[in-house]
């Protein structure tokens, strides 16, 4: 108790100090911070809550990747109905299709609670154990980017998912010993967007595996035609399916070109998102009418003038457009390869006849052509 009167006093000493429109100042800047923090949680909070409001809550509100969500359903309801825990999962396919989505769902089916977290999160073994250790019965673990989990926190998931245990050894030298740790059964559900970088023994206990592929252009406009009545946006069947033929087969993608029509709309016209406003909002935006943007076209027109139509080896395409590799393999050819703009040949990356008619240059198909071969 003797210590209040202590600090009250030096907390005095110190305000005495300081010129009373100083401590006016620094009071007004103070309350300044703390609004602003307040405001900045609140506005955090209210885009989180935006976008999940975007996200289907059931099954059933679910649009596309009919035969991923019938499978998965009944797996579900099954497991359910059993009182049993449901069979590992494992999504797996380009980003923004939707992988987040159903897990989230599946959680919500099984009445079941889900922790979400990253393989670049779980850097060592002592993370996985900790997570693993407070699982609940019947918790359902989703894993983004499961393929980039390290060796050495896979060797701890074999057993958890195949036994429900996990052994790791304390101590060290003589006085090293395994301790086995018993696990509530659980859901593992692991999302990749490069399914070939999984160790053969991890992908092998998954009882389930989907593969989840581009949405048609009839898909995404019921996915716009949702997302503008949830965010109250006057939209009619024209302008969704114009954003829909824009949006690369991908729902993200398309969500994202509704917003940005919404301010166009809202801007620059009187509110109604129609097909000739979504047309003119999605070319200041830089996408063209197949849903090309600039980095595709770039790649595209690389690829066509610079290499000829090639062969180009992905490495000189990334270096001579200044991109990362990783990125132009997993963003920009997945859709290229879909609409058949490009092919992948052993020797290389080629363009199409299609592919050149869509940047406006004549197809080179008889030459050399390409990097050359080094001699």
């Amino acid at each position: 108790m003797a210590s209040g009167p202590d600090e009250d006093g030096r907390e005095r000493i110190v305000q005495a100090s300081i010129p009373a429109n100083d401590v006016e100042k620094i009071a007004g800047e103070q309350a300044l911070e703390q609004r602003a923090m307040k405001l900045a949680d609140q506005a955090k909070q209210a885009d989180e809550s935006f976008s999940k409001d975007l996200r289907p809550r059931r099954f059933q509100d679910y649009v596309g990747q009919r035969a991923v969500v019938d499978s998965i359903s009944i797996a579900v309801m099954a497991a359910k109905k059993r009182g049993d825990v449901l069979d590992h999962a494992l999504f797996h396919g380009p980003p923004g299709l939707g992988k987040t989505t159903i897990s989230q769902i599946i959680a919500r089916e099984l009445d079941s609670q889900l922790i979400h977290t990253s393989g670049p999160a779980l850097e060592r073994p002592a993370d996985v154990v900790g997570l693993l250790s407070n699982l609940k019965r019947g918790d359902v673990l989703f894993i983004d980017e499961i393929h980039r989990l390290s060796h050495a926190v896979e060797e701890y998931l074999y057993s958890a998912m195949e036994d429900f245990r996990v052994d790791f050894m304390t101590g060290a030298g003589a006085f090293a010993k395994s301790i086995n740790l018993p696990l509530q059964p659980f859901t593992l559900i692991g999302s990749t967007t490069r399914a070939g970088m999984l160790s053969a023994p991890l992908r092998e206990r998954f009882g389930l595996a989907y593969h989840l592929d581009f949405y048609s252009t009839e898909e995404l406009a019921q996915v716009v035609t949702r997302s503008a009545g949830i965010l109250e946006i006057d939209i009619d069947e024209t302008g969704a399916h114009e954003i829909a033929r824009r949006s690369r087969g991908t729902p993200r993608i398309s969500n994202r070109l509704l917003r940005r029509v919404r301010d166009f709309a809202e801007v620059r016209n009187s509110g109604t998102v129609t097909d000739k406003v979504a047309s003119d909002a999605l070319e200041i935006e830089g996408v063209d009418k197949l849903g090309l943007d600039r980095l595709d076209r770039l790649y595209l027109l690389t690829l066509s003038k610079n290499y000829q139509g090639g062969p180009a080896g992905i490495q000189a395409l990334a270096a001579t457009i200044n991109e990362d590799q990783q990125t132009l393999e997993d963003v920009v050819e997945p859709f290229l390869l879909k609409i058949g703009f490009i092919v992948r040949t052993p020797q290389g990356r080629r363009t199409t006849p299609d592919g050149f008619g869509h940047i406006g240059l004549p197809p080179r198909l008889d030459g050399p052509a390409g990097q050359g071969t080094l001699l």
